[in-house]
This record gives C-alpha cells, structure tokens and sequence, in this order.
C-alpha cells in the first residue's frame, strides 16, 4: 500500500507520520518547499508532543518521504487549508487546487479521500472536476470524505485512538476509505455519505461554538453583575445535567472559529443560533481588547506615566504554537495599535518569533509589568504570582481562577 498526502501541516503532517508508522508507504505532497526539506530532513516545523520523535524514526526508515509534487500511489489524501472569501464565505480553490494535481496519476482502482474542512457537497464537486478531465476513470477509483476530529497537543493519541466518520460516494468507496483507515485507526469507523460526513465535521464545531459562547456571555454578563464567572461556573456545574464550559478571550483555531461560518454562509436563514454564537465569540475579543486598553489608560490617568504592559500568550489556546485565528492574536495587535507609547511586553513561550512583535520571557515580563494581562492559559503561566498585591491582573482565561 502506498499512499500520497498532499498537504503537510497542522493535520496532514502528523496522519502522514502516523500512516507511515503503521506500514503503509507514505509520499507528502507540500508546495512549500521549507516544509518539504524539514520533513526529509526529519525536522518538525510545528510544535506537536511526541511528533518529533515518530517523524524520524518514519524518515530515517524510509517510511515517509516528502515532495513538491504528487506521484503514482494507490490512495490519495487532501488535506490543505479551506480559507475564506468576501463575507466569511468558504473558499475551496486549494482543496480544488490539490485534487487537479493528482488527477494526471490517478488510475483505476485508486482511493481519493478529502479530510480538509469542506462545504456540504464538496466531495461531489471535486468528483466532477475529477470526471471532467479523466472521464474514463467514472465508476473505477473509489472517492470519500473523511473529516479529522483531533486536538492540538493531543493528536497522535487522538488520530489513532478516535472515531472516524467516513463517507464514500457510494458504499464501495466508503467501505475502500474504512479498509484503509482500518490500518492505524483503533477508534470506530462509521459508514455513511459524503454529504453527511462533511455536515458532521460543521456540525461538530459549531456545536462548540455555541456552547463556549454561551460561556463567554456569561462572563460579560458577571462583569456587568460583579460576580465572580469561575465560581458561577464551578457552582452551577454541581447541577448533575449541567456542564458549562470556561469563558477565554474569544475563540480560535483553524476549526471552532472557522467552521461555524461554513453553514452560515450556506443556510444563512436557518443558521440563527450559530451565526450569533460566532458573532458573540468574536465580540468577546474585542470586548478583551477594550478591557485593556482602557486599564492602560487608567493607569496612565493615576500614576502620570504609561504602564509596562505583559500580554501574555498569543496562541489560540494552551501549550501550542498555533495562531491561526487566535483571539489572543487580535487583541495583542489591537492594543499595540491603540496603546502608542505603552511599554508591552509580548509573551508566547511556544514560539521563537514573531514577524511583528518581540517576545518575552514569561517571569521577566510578569516581573516588570504593572499591567498583566492573561490571555492563553498555557502551563509557565500558572507558577507566576497572582498575589502580587502591585500589578494590576486582567486574567480573560482563567489561570487564576483558583487564586
């Protein structure tokens, strides 16, 4: 069996890794050629537990080998960024993009799977884009959707170790997709259509959209109220039906933030809860990012001078690198376009640099801060001192919430 990826990033990368390891002979496909000379060099250019180690025992092996352009194999893997257009609308060209380059070595028999986030009806599009340029290979190569449901800094357990949803143009093509996932996934595999499975992977997220929205109102409204929201939380998660998840700064990642807005733009007169959910999560950062800046302000007002300011994380949530859609991210950036003149020290332990801000040491910039401000609650964050009765503490996320 040997199996082509196309697309090496935050996903694509580790199923590669972890398909190589359970035998199967693994090509990716990148069109960024740093990634591609770090993989063979077995080198991770993402930050991921555990990943480092499997990359190259996959490389040196033999197992996995990364290059510009796909090549003849029997089972085909998208698994590239599905961005957006105009108004948060879903913008399929590179999962269109990347289902065109393997088109010239496809050949009967062969397994077409995509796992990138897609609109309902994408694997039936990308089907026909297939058939209109290789009009004899209809009815003879086996295409699926098969979304993955994985959590940063938890997915090697997770990618062998959860469920699949898997859903195949007819059943022999969903049945192909299971026989092959079946060879590194100890999780269930369950059969059904495409159509349903690309509903499944929306319908997933968006679901934890509005949950932590629900969340993060709540935190809005105890600040209006002047009640605690962490104590309000753990109090009313003593009811045995009731489980309320933690407020943050908002909401990120290439997945919660972004797929809610998948059926928005599809179904927008349905979609009323989910449209509000995403409209109350990205308020919430924007609300963060006034908190901020007018306790900057304050300060400067009382003690004459601009305050030294330590934000501290930019990653969309604990112990990761990732900042796509990091609500961390945007209010960093909102109050160093606001703040003119304050001192501020960014902090985010999990990467070396940063193209627009210079980072911090986490203890030296919480040391010299007159301002904290809390806004990913990575693990280095919880031995500082929250006691510290001469900074002032905005924390958005909850690492004190016990203090």
């Amino acid at each position: 069996m040997k199996a082509c990826f196309i697309g090496l990033g935050y996903i694509g990368l580790p199923t590669a890794i972890i398909a190589a390891e359970s035998g199967i002979k693994v090509v990716g496909v990148d069109v960024n050629t740093k990634v591609v000379e770090k993989v063979n060099k077995a080198e991770l250019h993402i930050v991921e537990p555990g990943l480092d180690l499997l990359l190259k025992k996959v490389v040196g092996s033999g197992g996995l080998t990364a290059k510009s352009a796909p090549e003849t194999a029997d089972a085909f893997f998208i698994v590239v960024p599905t961005p957006f257009k105009g108004d948060h609308e879903p913008d399929v060209s590179y999962v269109e993009s990347a289902t065109r380059s393997v088109i010239p070595v496809l050949k009967p028999g062969d397994l077409f799977v995509i796992e990138s986030t897609s609109p309902v009806g994408t694997t039936e599009a990308m089907a026909e884009v297939i058939f209109a340029e290789r009009p004899e290979l209809k009815g003879r190569i086996h295409i699926a959707y098969c979304p993955e449901r994985v959590l940063p800094g938890n997915i090697i357990y997770e990618l062998v170790n959860n469920d699949r949803v898997i859903g195949g143009l007819d059943e022999a093509s969903t049945e192909r997709a299971k026989s092959f996932y079946g060879r590194f996934v100890k999780g269930e595999l369950f059969a059904t259509n495409s159509r349903t499975a690309e509903m499944c992977k929306l319908t997933e997220n968006s679901s934890r959209d509005v949950q932590i929205a629900f969340a993060n109102e709540l935190s809005l409204i105890c600040d209006k109220a002047g009640i605690n929201v962490w104590e309000l939380i753990r109090l009313a998660n003593r009811h045995p039906r009731v489980n309320i998840l933690r407020p943050g700064a908002g909401v990120g990642g290439h997945c919660i933030a972004v797929d809610p807005y998948f059926i928005v733009s599809a179904y927008p007169e349905q979609a009323k809860i989910i449209s509000q959910a995403r409209e109350t999560n990205n308020y919430k950062s924007e609300w963060c990012a006034e908190k901020v800046i007018n306790a900057i302000l304050r300060f400067e007002l009382d003690h004459g001078r601009k305050p030294a300011v330590a934000l501290m994380g930019l990653a969309f949530k604990p112990d990761i690198d990732d900042l796509r859609e990091s609500p961390a991210m945007h209010i960093a950036e909102a109050v160093a376009d606001a703040a003119t003149g304050a001192d501020l020290l960014i902090v985010e332990p999990n990467i070396k640099s940063h193209p627009r801000f210079e980072l911090s040491d986490a203890a030296e910039a919480f040391e010299a801060a007159d301002i904290v401000v809390m806004l990913t609650a990575h693990t280095p964050f919880k031995g500082l001192d929250a006691g510290r009765g001469d900074k002032l503490i905005l924390d958005f996320c909850g690492v004190f919430q016990n203090r």
